[in-house]
């Protein structure tokens, strides 16, 4: 990781907003994403309990998908009607794969998950890591496919992006994102994904 071309990226942006995220002038980007409301909800969706109906889990699943403003509003409605497709015994494969994704083996969950959702053309990284994110909003990243792509190229990361979500490219990405928020000043990362955000604007 190119350290000094992020040293750069984080004085422009304090020299922009000397307060961070906190800063006065970026009040309206903390409302447009609510990230402790998402957080809320998605310790709601994603208990342990929750997996034990499958229905309800998926309707949940959708609705924290859709009331996402960081995923696009193309793809809101296509994960919707995807979900709303299958049968009943796809829909308690999927639930399974979720359940090893959020409370047991995360990387055979992570590419059950992928498997799934590639079958009908909606592996997208942006559905793959939002629950993610706003689940453990400290420990997991938000892959949104520009920025991934900007960090791994200007900071000089040793990964290969690709449009399909890969377990291999997330594991690394976030060890990457982890990183960097343990060397950024900490108005930049009060969560993980404040701190790609930052990333988006700067890089």
């Amino acid at each position: 990781m190119n350290r000094e071309k992020l040293r750069i990226a984080e004085a422009h942006f304090l020299q922009s907003y000397p307060g961070g995220f906190a800063d006065p002038a970026l009040e309206s980007v903390g409302k447009k994403h609510n990230m402790s409301r998402a957080t809320n909800f998605a310790k709601a969706v994603f208990a342990k309990k929750s997996f034990d109906e499958p229905n309800e889990f998926l309707d949940s699943l959708v609705k924290l998908v859709s009331r996402s403003s960081m995923v696009s509003l193309f793809e809101k409605p296509k994960f919707r009607d995807m979900v709303k497709d299958l049968n009943s015994e796809d829909r308690e494969v999927l639930v399974e794969s979720y359940k090893k994704l959020f409370h047991g083996n995360q990387k055979k969950g992570f590419e059950e998950v992928v498997e799934i959702l590639a079958w009908r053309k909606m592996a997208k990284w942006s559905l793959m890591t939002i629950g993610l994110v706003y689940y453990r909003p400290q420990k997991e990243v938000f892959v949104k496919p520009t920025t991934a792509k900007a960090v791994v190229q200007k900071l000089e990361l040793d990964l290969t992006y690709k449009p399909r979500p890969s377990w291999e490219f997330y594991s690394g990405y976030r060890d990457a994102i982890l990183e960097m928020k343990s060397v950024v000043n900490p108005s930049l990362a009060p969560n993980n994904a404040a701190l790609t955000g930052f990333l988006m604007m700067t890089l």
